[in-house]
């Protein structure tokens, strides 16, 4: 059965940090293409960020560029999204997916940055 499991989703101040994680189970995690997306209150799914299977090489949209880093580590199947100098906009739910022809998506963890 294949699982994404995302935590570390939490309320933040402008300008701190948080680290997600999405613990992935019931498939291959080292052939996937592994990307987190986020769905802000009324507003459509956004890629945030991606790394490949193999490599490692990453993307990330314009958005969120040198404030957040995708990481994987393919010994515990898990992969990471660290986000620092979070600011209101970046208040979501932030959703993590697994593709290669198939995708597989977890059920997110929510992100409120606020004062």
């Amino acid at each position: 059965q294949v699982q994404l499991v995302e935590s570390g989703g939490g309320l933040v101040q402008p300008g701190g940090s948080l680290t997600l994680s999405c613990a992935a189970s019931g498939f291959t995690f080292i052939a996937y293409v592994m990307n987190w997306y986020r769905q802000a209150p009324g507003k459509e799914r956004e890629l945030v960020a991606t790394i490949s299977a193999l490599t490692g090489s990453t993307n990330y949209a314009d958005s969120v560029k040198g404030r957040f880093t995708i990481s994987r580590d393919n010994r515990v199947n898990t992969l990471y999204l660290q986000m620092n100098s979070l600011q209101p906009e970046d208040t979501a739910v932030y959703i993590c997916n697994a593709r290669t022809t198939t995708d597989y998506w977890g059920k997110g963890t929510l992100v409120t940055v606020s004062s």
